[in-house]
């Protein structure tokens, strides 16, 4: 028997290195046992240490190639990655404005593990303005829902703030924050509902944020509720940093087939 694999549509950028982006993604909705679609958003040079140069997608290639997909598949989440730019962020929100009733998953990636800036104040008023009221669960670190929230330091009042916003849930992780464990706190109705702590792993990892997202956007597509999806999608997350690997001279890449090495 044909397991049912429920399809989900990813707005990504492409990694060469293949620790983030399009590959991350499409590693871990097949973990998941759903089918990738994918709309590239940016082509990116960039290794295992840091972006090096983005090049944004034509926003008109953008919303042919999304809807040429939905008009074909049907699509039961939507995964947000990489942006890049004000007009990527345009062409996204006009292909979401016909499907209201798929569930969005946002991972708002505003710079690279390495440090490169990957945002302007212009795309962030964007993305805040037309692509939050469209977001079912918004997973920014901790030093994201900052910047999204406009410098707020208190990552409660940062949580409230992208609420108002008009997404349903705020998943803020605590990787950036100087505690002994990592603290990750989900927000829903004003107010933080769950909270979750985690051993803090050694390394620096490349494409971690990705995988949450994605992972969480797989689940939902599973029919899952948000918060047993908050919850599994950190357990699988965690576990393919513990089992991370070092290709090249930089961060070490999530291991999102871990899995397969446990079954095998």
């Amino acid at each position: 028997m044909t397991t049912a694999r429920p399809a989900i549509l990813c707005f990504s950028g492409h990694d060469p290195s293949g620790g983030a982006g399009i590959q991350a993604d499409i590693e871990t909705i097949a973990s998941h046992q759903c089918h990738t679609c994918s709309v590239i958003t940016a082509l990116t040079r960039q290794d295992s240490r840091n972006v090096l140069h983005l090049i944004p997608q034509k926003p008109e290639d953008i919303v042919s190639q999304a809807r040429t997909i939905l008009d074909d598949i049907p699509v039961k989440a939507f995964k947000i990655g990489l942006i890049g730019h004000v007009d990527t962020a345009l062409a996204i929100d006009e292909v979401l404005s016909n499907y209201p009733e798929i569930p969005v998953v946002l991972d708002p990636v505003l710079a690279a593990g390495g440090g490169a800036r990957m945002s302007t104040v212009e795309l962030i008023e964007v993305m805040t303005e037309r692509l939050l009221p469209r977001t079912t669960i918004l997973t920014p670190n901790s030093e994201e829902a900052r910047k999204l929230a406009k410098g707020q330091p208190n990552l409660d009042q940062c949580a409230i703030a992208l609420l108002e916003k008009g997404c349903d849930y705020v998943l803020i992780t605590g990787t950036h924050e100087n505690t002994p464990h990592v603290i990750n706190q989900l927000f829903h109705d004003k107010q933080c509902i769950e909270s979750y702590t985690w051993d803090r792993l050694p390394f620096n990892y490349h494409g971690s944020g990705c995988t949450l997202a994605s992972s969480i956007a797989s689940l939902m597509a599973h029919g899952l509720d948000a918060v047993t999806t908050v919850n599994e999608a950190q357990e699988y997350t965690w576990n393919a940093l513990k089992e991370a690997y070092k290709p090249g001279q930089g961060q070490h890449l999530p291991n999102r087939l871990y899995w397969m090495e446990e079954s095998g």
